[in-house]
Protein backbone atom coordinates (compact mmCIF):
# COMPACT_ATOMS: atom_id res chain seq x y z
CA UNK A 1 0.00 0.00 0.00
CA UNK A 2 1.37 3.21 -0.74
CA UNK A 3 2.13 5.90 1.70
CA UNK A 4 -1.40 7.65 3.06
CA UNK A 5 -2.20 10.50 0.95
CA UNK A 6 -2.92 12.93 4.22
CA UNK A 7 0.48 11.53 6.12
CA UNK A 8 2.15 12.88 2.66
CA UNK A 9 0.38 16.28 2.57
CA UNK A 10 1.84 16.74 6.31
CA UNK A 11 5.77 15.44 5.27
CA UNK A 12 5.52 18.23 2.73
CA UNK A 13 4.81 20.45 5.32
CA UNK A 14 7.11 20.09 7.38
CA UNK A 15 9.89 19.07 4.57
CA UNK A 16 8.96 22.62 3.55
CA UNK A 17 9.53 24.13 6.70
CA UNK A 18 13.51 23.07 6.07
CA UNK A 19 14.48 21.68 9.86
CA UNK A 20 17.96 21.43 10.53
CA UNK A 21 19.62 18.28 10.26
CA UNK A 22 19.45 15.76 13.07
CA UNK A 23 22.62 15.11 13.62
CA UNK A 24 23.40 18.77 13.81
CA UNK A 25 20.58 19.52 16.51
CA UNK A 26 21.24 20.41 20.11
CA UNK A 27 19.45 18.78 22.74
CA UNK A 28 17.46 22.23 23.30
CA UNK A 29 16.61 22.04 19.84
CA UNK A 30 15.44 17.98 19.47
CA UNK A 31 13.52 18.89 22.39
CA UNK A 32 11.82 22.19 21.09
CA UNK A 33 11.05 20.15 17.46
CA UNK A 34 9.15 17.30 19.52
CA UNK A 35 7.23 19.57 21.36
CA UNK A 36 5.92 21.91 18.52
CA UNK A 37 5.49 18.47 16.59
CA UNK A 38 3.39 16.96 18.64
CA UNK A 39 1.19 20.21 19.36
CA UNK A 40 0.66 20.31 15.62
CA UNK A 41 -0.81 17.09 15.36
CA UNK A 42 -2.79 16.81 18.69
CA UNK A 43 -6.71 16.31 18.85
CA UNK A 44 -8.32 17.75 22.18
CA UNK A 45 -9.89 14.28 23.99
CA UNK A 46 -11.81 14.95 26.76
CA UNK A 47 -11.31 11.95 30.01
CA UNK A 48 -13.58 11.59 32.85
CA UNK A 49 -10.55 12.82 35.01
CA UNK A 50 -6.85 13.37 35.11
CA UNK A 51 -5.24 13.96 38.02
CA UNK A 52 -1.23 14.61 39.35
CA UNK A 53 0.91 12.26 41.74
CA UNK A 54 4.28 11.29 42.49
CA UNK A 55 6.02 8.33 42.87
CA UNK A 56 9.40 7.25 44.91
CA UNK A 57 11.69 6.52 42.49
CA UNK A 58 15.18 5.13 42.57
CA UNK A 59 17.45 6.33 45.30
CA UNK A 60 14.62 8.09 47.13
CA UNK A 61 13.88 10.19 44.05
CA UNK A 62 10.31 11.73 43.26
CA UNK A 63 8.91 11.21 39.77
CA UNK A 64 5.59 12.71 38.74
CA UNK A 65 2.84 11.08 37.06
CA UNK A 66 -0.48 11.65 35.51
CA UNK A 67 -3.10 9.76 36.16
CA UNK A 68 -6.08 9.12 33.52
CA UNK A 69 -9.54 7.82 34.16
CA UNK A 70 -11.53 7.42 31.11
CA UNK A 71 -15.43 8.87 31.29
CA UNK A 72 -17.45 6.90 33.56
CA UNK A 73 -14.50 4.96 35.35
CA UNK A 74 -15.76 2.68 37.98
CA UNK A 75 -13.89 2.96 41.16
CA UNK A 76 -11.59 -0.03 39.76
CA UNK A 77 -10.20 -0.56 36.55
CA UNK A 78 -7.10 -2.24 34.44
CA UNK A 79 -4.28 -0.24 34.67
CA UNK A 80 -1.76 0.68 32.14
CA UNK A 81 1.51 1.97 33.09
CA UNK A 82 2.30 4.32 30.09
CA UNK A 83 6.27 5.87 29.06
CA UNK A 84 6.19 8.43 26.72
CA UNK A 85 8.44 8.59 23.73
CA UNK A 86 11.53 11.26 22.63
CA UNK A 87 14.56 9.35 22.10
CA UNK A 88 14.74 8.55 25.81
CA UNK A 89 16.41 12.56 25.02
CA UNK A 90 13.14 14.54 24.72
CA UNK A 91 9.03 13.77 25.14
CA UNK A 92 7.30 15.41 28.44
CA UNK A 93 3.90 14.24 30.26
CA UNK A 94 2.36 17.40 28.06
CA UNK A 95 4.12 16.44 24.69
CA UNK A 96 2.35 12.77 25.17
CA UNK A 97 -0.94 14.16 26.69
CA UNK A 98 -3.53 13.55 23.71
CA UNK A 99 -1.56 9.95 23.59
CA UNK A 100 -2.17 9.54 26.94
CA UNK A 101 -5.62 10.29 26.92
CA UNK A 102 -6.56 8.27 23.90
CA UNK A 103 -5.11 5.07 25.46
CA UNK A 104 -7.35 5.14 28.31
CA UNK A 105 -10.34 5.98 27.09
CA UNK A 106 -9.84 3.54 23.78
CA UNK A 107 -8.50 0.93 26.73
CA UNK A 108 -11.23 1.73 29.12
CA UNK A 109 -8.18 1.83 32.18
CA UNK A 110 -6.68 3.49 34.18
CA UNK A 111 -3.77 4.98 32.21
CA UNK A 112 -0.65 5.97 34.27
CA UNK A 113 2.21 8.50 32.79
CA UNK A 114 5.65 8.38 34.47
CA UNK A 115 7.84 11.60 33.59
CA UNK A 116 10.85 9.37 33.39
CA UNK A 117 14.48 10.84 34.06
CA UNK A 118 15.39 12.21 30.62
CA UNK A 119 19.47 11.93 28.67
CA UNK A 120 21.92 13.59 29.00
CA UNK A 121 21.32 14.86 32.12
CA UNK A 122 20.74 11.67 33.05
CA UNK A 123 21.92 8.69 30.90
CA UNK A 124 21.59 4.94 30.69
CA UNK A 125 20.15 3.54 32.80
CA UNK A 126 18.42 6.47 34.41
CA UNK A 127 14.89 6.20 32.45
CA UNK A 128 14.86 1.83 32.79
CA UNK A 129 15.97 2.36 36.64
CA UNK A 130 12.60 4.70 37.01
CA UNK A 131 10.88 2.68 35.11
CA UNK A 132 10.93 -1.14 36.84
CA UNK A 133 10.68 0.97 40.30
CA UNK A 134 7.38 2.75 38.96
CA UNK A 135 5.93 -0.57 37.85
CA UNK A 136 7.09 -2.08 41.04
CA UNK A 137 5.64 0.36 42.89
CA UNK A 138 2.23 1.06 41.10
CA UNK A 139 2.09 -2.84 41.67
CA UNK A 140 2.16 -2.71 45.54
CA UNK A 141 -0.13 0.48 45.49
CA UNK A 142 -2.59 -0.80 43.17
CA UNK A 143 -5.41 -0.16 45.20
CA UNK A 144 -4.35 3.48 46.26
CA UNK A 145 -4.70 4.25 42.22
CA UNK A 146 -8.06 2.18 42.34
CA UNK A 147 -6.32 -0.24 39.75
CA UNK A 148 -6.81 -4.19 39.91
CA UNK A 149 -3.33 -5.22 40.29
CA UNK A 150 -3.85 -8.36 38.18
CA UNK A 151 -4.72 -6.27 35.21
CA UNK A 152 -1.73 -4.00 35.39
CA UNK A 153 -0.31 -3.32 32.12
CA UNK A 154 2.78 -1.83 30.51
CA UNK A 155 2.70 0.03 27.87
CA UNK A 156 5.30 2.69 25.67
CA UNK A 157 5.67 4.22 22.32
CA UNK A 158 8.43 4.52 20.07
CA UNK A 159 11.35 4.90 23.10
CA UNK A 160 9.10 4.70 25.80
CA UNK A 161 7.97 1.34 24.42
CA UNK A 162 11.62 0.69 24.73
CA UNK A 163 11.38 1.04 28.27
CA UNK A 164 8.45 -0.93 28.56
CA UNK A 165 9.89 -3.53 26.77
CA UNK A 166 13.51 -3.60 28.62
CA UNK A 167 11.54 -3.74 32.10
CA UNK A 168 9.93 -6.68 30.92
CA UNK A 169 13.33 -8.43 30.26
CA UNK A 170 14.42 -7.12 33.83
CA UNK A 171 11.28 -8.66 35.57
CA UNK A 172 11.69 -12.33 33.50
CA UNK A 173 15.38 -12.26 34.48
CA UNK A 174 15.16 -11.30 38.02
CA UNK A 175 12.31 -13.89 38.53
CA UNK A 176 9.67 -11.22 39.26
CA UNK A 177 6.29 -11.41 38.29
CA UNK A 178 5.07 -9.99 34.77
CA UNK A 179 2.74 -7.79 34.39
CA UNK A 180 -0.48 -8.36 32.78
CA UNK A 181 0.62 -7.71 29.20
CA UNK A 182 2.66 -5.45 27.64
CA UNK A 183 1.86 -2.88 24.63
CA UNK A 184 4.44 -1.58 22.30
CA UNK A 185 3.82 0.86 20.15
CA UNK A 186 6.32 1.43 17.12
CA UNK A 187 9.01 0.13 19.46
CA UNK A 188 12.52 0.77 19.35
CA UNK A 189 13.76 -2.63 19.98
CA UNK A 190 17.04 -2.60 18.47
CA UNK A 191 19.85 0.55 18.54
CA UNK A 192 22.57 -2.14 17.09
CA UNK A 193 21.40 -2.72 13.24
CA UNK A 194 20.22 -1.34 10.13
CA UNK A 195 17.67 -3.45 9.28
CA UNK A 196 15.76 -3.17 5.93
CA UNK A 197 12.96 -0.99 6.79
CA UNK A 198 16.31 1.35 8.50
CA UNK A 199 17.71 1.67 5.05
CA UNK A 200 14.51 2.44 3.30
CA UNK A 201 12.85 4.60 5.38
CA UNK A 202 16.35 6.74 6.70
CA UNK A 203 15.46 10.16 5.71
CA UNK A 204 12.12 11.88 5.12
CA UNK A 205 9.55 10.07 7.15
CA UNK A 206 9.19 11.82 10.35
CA UNK A 207 11.40 9.74 11.88
CA UNK A 208 15.15 9.28 10.29
CA UNK A 209 18.45 7.28 10.96
CA UNK A 210 20.04 10.68 12.05
CA UNK A 211 17.71 10.92 14.52
CA UNK A 212 18.16 7.44 16.29
CA UNK A 213 21.59 8.55 16.14
CA UNK A 214 21.69 11.76 17.56
CA UNK A 215 19.66 10.69 20.37
CA UNK A 216 21.43 7.19 21.34
CA UNK A 217 24.78 9.46 21.75
CA UNK A 218 23.17 11.58 24.11
CA UNK A 219 21.48 8.83 25.99
CA UNK A 220 24.62 6.10 26.26
CA UNK A 221 27.65 6.66 28.89
CA UNK A 222 30.64 5.32 27.90
CA UNK A 223 31.90 1.51 28.27
CA UNK A 224 27.79 0.86 27.49
CA UNK A 225 27.05 -0.53 23.93
CA UNK A 226 23.76 0.05 21.44
CA UNK A 227 24.38 -3.51 21.94
CA UNK A 228 23.46 -4.40 25.35
CA UNK A 229 20.42 -6.24 25.81
CA UNK A 230 19.16 -3.51 28.02
CA UNK A 231 19.33 -1.07 25.87
CA UNK A 232 18.16 -3.32 22.27
CA UNK A 233 15.46 -6.01 23.95
CA UNK A 234 15.27 -7.85 21.13
CA UNK A 235 19.01 -9.04 21.34
CA UNK A 236 17.72 -10.35 25.04
CA UNK A 237 18.71 -13.73 25.65
CA UNK A 238 15.58 -14.95 27.37
CA UNK A 239 12.32 -14.39 26.15
CA UNK A 240 9.99 -17.06 26.91
CA UNK A 241 8.10 -16.79 30.05
CA UNK A 242 7.25 -12.36 28.63
CA UNK A 243 3.83 -10.93 29.15
CA UNK A 244 1.10 -11.68 26.82
CA UNK A 245 2.75 -8.41 24.10
CA UNK A 246 0.60 -6.63 21.75
CA UNK A 247 3.21 -4.81 19.06
CA UNK A 248 1.91 -2.30 16.61
CA UNK A 249 4.34 -1.00 13.80
CA UNK A 250 3.69 1.57 10.80
CA UNK A 251 4.42 0.30 7.39
CA UNK A 252 7.25 3.11 6.34
CA UNK A 253 8.74 3.60 10.16
CA UNK A 254 12.44 2.51 9.76
CA UNK A 255 11.44 0.54 13.41
CA UNK A 256 9.36 -1.53 11.97
CA UNK A 257 11.46 -4.62 10.72
CA UNK A 258 12.44 -4.98 14.46
CA UNK A 259 8.69 -4.78 16.18
CA UNK A 260 8.12 -7.98 13.17
CA UNK A 261 11.22 -9.59 14.68
CA UNK A 262 10.60 -9.25 17.96
CA UNK A 263 6.92 -10.58 17.28
CA UNK A 264 8.53 -13.62 15.18
CA UNK A 265 10.85 -14.33 18.16
CA UNK A 266 8.27 -14.05 20.79
CA UNK A 267 5.94 -16.36 19.29
CA UNK A 268 8.76 -18.42 17.81
CA UNK A 269 9.37 -18.92 21.88
CA UNK A 270 5.78 -19.97 23.09
CA UNK A 271 4.99 -16.05 24.22
CA UNK A 272 0.95 -15.47 23.84
CA UNK A 273 1.80 -12.14 21.24
CA UNK A 274 0.70 -10.45 18.45
CA UNK A 275 1.57 -8.15 15.87
CA UNK A 276 -0.35 -5.14 13.87
CA UNK A 277 1.21 -3.04 10.76
CA UNK A 278 -0.80 -0.10 10.01
CA UNK A 279 -0.89 0.54 6.10
CA UNK A 280 0.55 3.87 4.70
CA UNK A 281 1.17 5.25 7.99
CA UNK A 282 4.77 6.55 9.50
CA UNK A 283 6.01 6.77 12.79
CA UNK A 284 4.25 8.54 15.51
CA UNK A 285 0.78 8.69 13.26
CA UNK A 286 -1.16 7.85 16.60
CA UNK A 287 0.03 11.19 18.37
CA UNK A 288 -1.40 13.06 15.23
CA UNK A 289 -4.90 12.54 15.25
CA UNK A 290 -5.20 16.15 14.50
CA UNK A 291 -3.68 15.72 10.94
CA UNK A 292 -3.70 12.05 10.48
CA UNK A 293 -7.28 10.84 10.90
CA UNK A 294 -6.48 6.81 10.95
CA UNK A 295 -5.30 7.60 14.08
CA UNK A 296 -8.52 7.56 15.76
CA UNK A 297 -8.90 3.88 14.31
CA UNK A 298 -5.74 2.87 15.06
CA UNK A 299 -6.61 3.44 18.79
CA UNK A 300 -9.80 1.90 18.14
CA UNK A 301 -8.08 -1.44 17.67
CA UNK A 302 -5.85 -0.92 20.26
CA UNK A 303 -8.32 -0.81 23.01
CA UNK A 304 -10.33 -3.72 21.21
CA UNK A 305 -7.26 -5.85 21.98
CA UNK A 306 -6.26 -4.38 25.06
CA UNK A 307 -9.71 -4.60 26.29
CA UNK A 308 -10.09 -8.40 25.80
CA UNK A 309 -6.43 -9.16 27.27
CA UNK A 310 -7.38 -7.52 30.20
CA UNK A 311 -11.20 -9.76 30.16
Amino acid sequence: MPLDPRVQRFLTILAAGNPPPADQASVAERRAGLAALMSMGRRELPVGNVEERELNGPSSLSMRMRVYSPAGAEATLPGLLYFHGGGLVAGTLDTHDAVARALANACACRLLAVDYRLAPEHPFPAALEDAAAALQQIRTRAEEFGIDPERLGICGDSAGANLAAATCHRFLESGAAQPALQLLLCPILDYSRLTASKREFASGYLVDQATLDHDLKHYLPAGIGANDPRVSPLLSAQVRGLARTLIHTAQFDPLRDEGQFYFERLRQNGVDVSYTCHPGMIHLFYGLGAVIPYAREAFEQIGREVRSAFA
